[in-house]
């Protein structure tokens, strides 16, 4: 199976560098209709839906929900301007939104416009001015502003007084687009008339309906007194870096009173107009010393408008105002915001493949804010500038899994400060695995061995492959390939379990008919498509001594053959050679010959490796002349398997003996071995027999002859004793009839007298 990854191919005209603007007030309900992002974008809800469209907030809360079904953008959750944005103007909620397949990016902004929430407020609800008498008409009088967070027409727009006879007032808009209010002399003041005059203020704002905020004046007349103070500028202005330390010395406001004594003594302090500045700066009542509360901050105020009073022991003041522009500094490392990441990319994604989107924010200004990326290390990413604080990290060239997993991709922003200030970010990027590696084998070739006669199911071997893929894309599964057709089905014979490769045997084999045999082993892993690979699995089967000698010669359907050997026949005589042959190999099929049994053992020999039969000495008259062998021919197996040949030699002196000897030899070798075996019991019945009836017949005669030899003696004389020489004896036939050999001798001796005569057998008289 091949692991899909959203593959998000970056594509300039797919990245809006122009911003969507939207209005709505604030503290709208949750729910409230923001715009229709499906139809600005040109998109219907399904394609909403189907790319995964969602609104990316600059800032960490979310204020705004986008419905992928509709492309209504709503509100989810209320927003108070003055909380989120003070009195800056305007008032912005950034965010993107993001589609995917492929991959696009809307900025766009909703402007939250303000509503008339807040009225306006003053600080003292009663104001105190002490006026001289003598002060002239026209002379103007700094108050107390009055506070309202609202901004645009819902600020505080003017001041009004209650109606009196002495005053009226003038609102004047200052530098910092406030208004404040100034009390202007009508007519002189007489305290002896009217010591004290009060009336009411009132601060407006412009909202509908309007909203406003009273105080009461109070002023009272004090008696002559020449001098008021005198400020040495009415206007200081002065320039402070931010982030300056507590207690910091902003500037030194100075005036002076020309009258003597109490009166000329001057007390400074900082005019209640403004909670921000009464919180920020602080005062020295007697030098005029201004100092920082805390520090400042360039990008949350960049100017500070201060009144200052002067004030004398008489009661009579003055006013000058102070501007404090606020420096820049290097103060922020730049922000980096993750709008859209994608963590898992796949290994075969394209060059400029997105992997994320981000924006780079620098609340300083100038240099301070300007801001730059790069990445740190070698990796296959680059960045892309799409629009003024926007980039994109995309790939840059091509991705392999298998060399590397995952990439640690480290993004760092640089301001143009001085020092710079930086700022980095880690993104993990994680490859996803496509099946682009096919399986391998251990080895080309694997070679095993098992001996014929092996039963079923045993285990030759394992065969193994690797694939550098993961997941299903690296499961391997071994198959045999199917022979060509009219080859050996070698899946009949062994078996690959497609998990584990283990082979084993299906049938046992025999090594005479299948010596050896190759197969195509196939190894596939699970992707789609799958791939693989292909290896040669040889098996050679080992060969058992499971045959037993075959005879050629002589042939099996006889039982003996006839050989025949003249007696002349000197040591050495080729008689016969045994042939055979062995169907196994190896030692399994050197044989070997030895004479087993024999009439005459050390009459003949056989070759051990030839299986000749020859004489072992010279024939003589006394052997046989019919000679049985027994001849043994056995291999080298373990344990070893033999077979015997059996010869019938005859002794022979001519042709004409040669021909009776064979016939009786062929006659005799027709018959089966059966017949031959009950012969023998025959001829063994038959031999006693003859041997007790000679046995008798010669009893018989012994006693005839013992009485006719008694009778003899009782008629005739003794005769003298006399030997007959063997030649007479022979004469008569004797030796001539007899079986022995001539070399053997008769000699007989007759003695009278004697009681009894015999034959007596000498040694034999060798010439």
């Amino acid at each position: 199976r091949r692991a899909l990854a959203l593959i998000l191919v970056f594509c300039i005209s797919g990245m809006r560098a122009e911003t969507a603007r939207y209005s709505i007030p604030e503290e709208a309900e949750r729910g409230s209709f923001v715009a229709n992002i499906a139809k600005d974008l040109g998109l219907t809800g399904e394609e909403l839906l189907a790319r995964q469209a969602r609104v990316v907030p600059e800032g960490e809360k979310q204020y705004l929900q986008l419905n992928q079904r509709t492309g209504d953008l709503v509100v989810s959750e209320q927003m108070d301007r003055e909380e989120l944005c003070g009195q800056n103007e305007p008032c912005l909620v950034r965010f993107e939104v993001l589609l995917e397949s492929p991959l696009q990016s809307f900025r766009a902004e909703v402007r939250l416009t303000d509503i008339n929430d807040h009225a306006p407020v003053f600080l003292n609800k009663e104001i105190i001015l002490k006026i001289p008498e003598l002060t002239m008409p026209g002379t103007r009088f700094l108050l107390e502003s009055a506070h309202d967070p609202d901004v645009g027409n819902n600020s505080l727009q003017h001041y009004s007084i209650s109606s009196n006879e002495y005053f009226h007032v003038y609102t004047q808009r200052r530098s910092d687009g406030g208004r404040s209010a100034e009390l202007v002399l009508d007519r002189a003041l007489d305290r002896e008339q009217q010591a004290e005059v009060a009336f009411s203020i009132t601060a407006v704002d412009g909202g509908t309906p309007p909203r406003s905020g009273t105080a009461l004046i109070r002023v009272v007349v004090l008696d002559i007194n020449d001098n008021i103070p005198v400020f040495t500028q009415t206007l200081y202005k002065v320039s402070v870096k931010e982030n300056s330390s507590q207690d910091t010395t902003v500037v030194v406001v100075s005036a002076s009173d020309l009258d003597a004594g109490t009166n000329g003594e001057i007390v400074y302090s900082i005019f209640r107009n403004s909670e921000e500045n009464l919180q920020t700066f602080k005062i020295n009542p007697e030098t005029g010393q201004i100092r920082l509360k805390k520090p400042l901050d360039y990008e949350e105020k960049k100017t500070y408008e201060i009144d200052v009073q002067a004030t004398d022991g008489g009661g009579l003041s003055t006013h000058c105002k102070v501007e404090v522009e606020v420096k820049d500094v290097n103060d922020n490392a730049p922000e980096m915001i993750i709008t859209s990441l994608t963590s898992s990319l796949s290994e075969a994604a394209p060059p400029n493949t997105v992997v994320a989107l981000f924006n780079v924010r620098d609340r300083d200004s100038g240099d301070n804010g300007r801001t730059s990326c790069e990445l740190t290390g070698e990796q296959p990413f680059r960045i892309t500038l799409l629009a003024a604080d926007a980039y994109a990290l995309v790939t840059s060239g091509t991705l392999d899994r298998e060399q590397v997993e995952e990439y640690n991709v480290t993004v760092r922003a640089r301001d143009e400060g001085s020092p710079a200030l930086s700022a980095s970010k880690t993104l993990l990027v994680r490859l996803l695995d496509v099946n682009d590696n096919p399986p391998t084998f251990t080895q080309a070739i694997y070679t095993m061995v098992m001996s014929e006669n092996e039963p079923a199911g045993r285990i030759l071997g394992h065969l193994s492959a690797t694939d550098p893929d993961a997941g299903e894309n690296a499961r391997v599964r071994y198959t045999l390939v199917p022979p060509p057709t009219g080859a050996l089905a070698a899946a009949s014979l062994v078996s690959v379990d497609a998990e584990s490769g283990t082979v084993r045997t299906l049938r046992p084999l025999d090594y005479e008919k299948v010596p050896a045999f190759e197969v195509t082993v196939s190894a596939a892993d699970g992707g789609s498509p799958a791939l693989s690979a292909q290896a040669v699995l040889r098996v050679l089967v080992r060969d058992e001594n499971d045959n037993a000698p075959v005879l050629l010669h002589p042939p099996l359907d006889s039982s003996a053959t006839g050989e025949l050997v003249p007696r002349w026949a000197p040591s050495g005589y080729l008689v016969a050679k045994v042939v055979a042959v062995d169907a196994d190999s190896g030692q399994n099929a050197w044989l070997s010959y030895e004479l087993a049994k024999a009439t005459e053992p050390a009459l003949f020999r056989v070759g051990l490796h030839s299986g000749e039969v020859r004489t072992a000495r010279a024939v003589t008259e006394r052997d046989a002349a019919r000679q049985k062998l027994i001849v043994l021919v056995r291999d080298r197996g373990q344990p070893p398997r033999s077979a015997t040949a059996t010869l019938a030699v005859a002794l022979v002196d001519d042709f004409s003996d040669a021909f009776q000897q064979l016939g009786h030899d062929l006659a005799s070798g027709q018959q089966p071995q059966v017949a031959e075996e009950e012969m023998l019991t025959t001829y063994l019945i038959a031999s006693l027999c003859c041997v007790s009836s000679l046995f008798l017949l010669s009893v018989l005669a012994l006693m005839a002859n013992m009485l006719c030899k008694a009778r003899v003696r009782t008629e005739l004389p003794p005769p003298s004793p006399s030997c007959y020489a063997d030649g007479d004896f022979a004469s008569n036939g004797v030796g001539s009839t007899g079986t022995l050999s001539p070399a053997y001798r008769y000699e007989m001796c007759l003695t009278s007298g004697s009681g009894r005569s015999e034959f007596q057998f000498l040694r034999p008289i060798l010439p």
